[in-house]
């Protein structure tokens, strides 16, 4: 176990704001010893602190062969997938300046190629041309917007192995979890190429007899889209496919991690006739990217935004937008409890954890954050589930055989995640297994294990923030009263879930729970026929499903006196 002191719990609450003062991180070495990288302020100062693994933190790894993301990046069967250039008006563009950006194999931190950096400029170019297309392209049947969708659609499923390989190489997913992002993205071309003949109007009865009122539906107009690094396909189809079906154009700043699948996304669309100026990507590195977003966000051409990404850029791209009173879409952060009542199938629960928590190393934002287990069951339910952990996740790279838990995808993304496991180990909590970087692989890159966790107080960090990282602690619970209090008590709620074979449970529980999404005896909610989005602080407006189209459109209602 890990030789900690142990601080006596604070009342029920996240009181941790002194705690964001400074970033911590325990960076492993070869002595058993870690180095503490601290941040404050941006100044980085390290000191030595002793640290006994855990016992039981013999992790499975898949193979040790030495990926080489260049000779990877070769095996693509279609080179004209891998693109470097913007996408602007049916144009492969570099940076007028000539810059790029590096983008870096999270698994082997090399590099895996360099793609234009845009500046704010040449996004307000590229919205120039997205306004001139949206005149004839807001005028296209919906019928004509369909069959472009459905052409685009098969192209992508149709050169999935490509995509696949190309987004493990940038993102660092295993390659079967990259192949599963592809389908799950074309489901979102293939859903809004049918919803773009669906988007009815009304007739209202009039209150007097001479008149008829006529309620129709129309594009806003151009849309700029800014997406995350973690679902490098999924979030860009998820919400451009639903943009060209009602008849926007759109301007798309990929997550600068993540820009080689977006711009394949690009070839394919061109392939599939979508016309010039519809859609259009320019990517950025992470120094330019705060002048594009105030581009795309003040720009009074660009009448809406969709973005996902942190809680904390939402508000600053949501008061950005409000200047030029731009609709928004924003699908932010989560905190997600996952609940086990006593009365659940424990065998479900756990293997539903398995994939709510760990898929995509804990990357998503509707990963399961904070599990409550019922007391009754809880060392029955934390033997199965480290059990499980220790035989179904691998180690490994994304494209190693036999991987199914790959890198983080950041190296900040790590730090933070160090940062609050040790901040809850000094305030009490035990690993159960994992607790920190992989020994034994020897492929480079931004691993951590998965790390289960029991005893963890409700008030650190890893309790009341997203961790968004391979971090699964468990917490006891003893009524539903108790445990839907400390469910709710984050000012996020995004997605919950809960187990249990009460009916009448299972109806209380749905309602008070307060998130957007609700899985019960189940750990996935994301669908493209459900609406997906969240409440309190985690966003605006909904992704996906029937929902999905409104987002991108205006209603207009029309007197018609005769």
């Amino acid at each position: 176990m890990f030789s900690t002191k142990i601080l006596k719990p604070a009342t029920l609450g996240c009181k941790i704001g002194a705690l964001r003062l400074s970033t911590a991180a325990i960076l492993p070495r070869a002595t058993g010893r870690y180095h503490l990288l601290t941040n404050t302020q941006n100044n980085l100062r390290t000191s030595t602190v002793a640290v006994t693994r855990p016992l039981r933190s013999l992790m499975k790894f898949a193979s040790n062969d030495k990926i080489s993301a260049v000779e990877e990046l070769a095996k693509i069967n279609d080179q004209s997938l891998v693109r470097s250039k913007a996408y602007v008006d049916g144009k492969w563009t570099d940076a007028a300046s000539g810059l790029t950006f590096d983008v870096t194999d999270p698994g082997t931190l090399e590099k895996v190629g360099s793609v234009a950096d845009m500046d704010a400029t040449e996004v307000r170019k590229a919205i120039n041309v997205a306004t001139e297309a949206f005149v004839t392209w807001k005028k296209t049947t919906a019928k004509e917007r369909s069959v472009l969708l459905r052409k685009w659609h098969d192209l992508i499923i149709s050169n999935k192995d490509d995509l696949a390989r190309l987004m493990t190489l940038e993102s660092g997913k295993p390659v079967a979890e990259a192949t599963g992002e592809i389908f799950y993205g074309a489901s979102f071309v293939e859903w809004f190429s049918e919803e773009a003949k669906r988007a009815y109007g009304d007739l209202v009865p009039s209150p007097v007899s001479n008149s008829r009122i006529v309620v129709m539906k129309q594009p806003v107009g151009v849309v700029g889209i800014i997406t995350p690094y973690n679902f490098p396909n999924a979030m860009i189809t998820r919400k451009v496919s639903a943009a060209l079906a009602a008849g926007c154009t759109v301007v798309v700043r990929p997550a600068s991690e993540t820009p080689f699948s977006a711009l394949a996304l690009c070839e394919l669309a061109e392939r599939a006739g979508i016309p010039p100026g519809v859609l259009n990507v320019v990517p950025c590195s992470s120094e330019n990217t705060p002048a594009v977003g105030n581009e795309l966000t003040t720009n009074p051409l660009v009448r809406k935004i969709s973005f996902t990404g942190s809680t904390a850029v939402g508000k600053q791209l949501m008061g950005q937008a409000s200047t030029t009173m731009k609709k928004v879409s924003l699908e932010l952060g989560g905190n997600a409890p996952f609940i086990v009542f006593e009365d659940a199938d424990l065998t479900i629960a756990a293997k539903q954890l398995i994939m709510c928590k760990f898929r995509n190393s804990g990357q998503t934002c509707v990963s399961a954050n904070r599990v409550y287990v019922h007391e009754s069951v809880y060392d029955d339910f934390v033997d199965k589930f480290v059990n499980l952990v220790k035989e179904e996740l691998h180690v490994g790279h994304g494209l190693s055989e036999g991987t199914t838990f790959g890198p983080m995808m950041t190296e900040r993304g790590m730090l933070k995640v160090e940062d609050q496991l040790q901040r809850a180990i000094d305030a009490g909590a035990r690993v159960v297994i994992g607790g920190g970087r992989p020994e034994g692989l020897n492929v480079g890159g931004y691993y951590l294990e998965p790390t289960v966790l029991v005893d963890v107080s409700d008030n650190v960090p890893m309790s009341c923030e997203e961790t968004f990282g391979p971090l699964c602690p468990l917490y006891k619970f003893s009524s539903d009263e108790e445990v839907l209090r400390r469910a709710n008590n984050v000012p996020v709620g995004l997605a919950g879930y809960f187990f249990s074979r009460d009916i009448g449970r299972i109806f209380r529980v749905a309602e008070g729970i307060e998130v957007g999404m609700v899985g019960v005896n189940t750990g996935i909610v994301s669908t493209e026929v459900a609406p997906f989005g969240g409440v309190k602080e985690s966003g605006a407006g909904r992704e996906g499903s029937r929902y999905g189209i409104d987002e991108y459109l205006n209603i207009k209602y029309m007197n018609v006196a005769f």
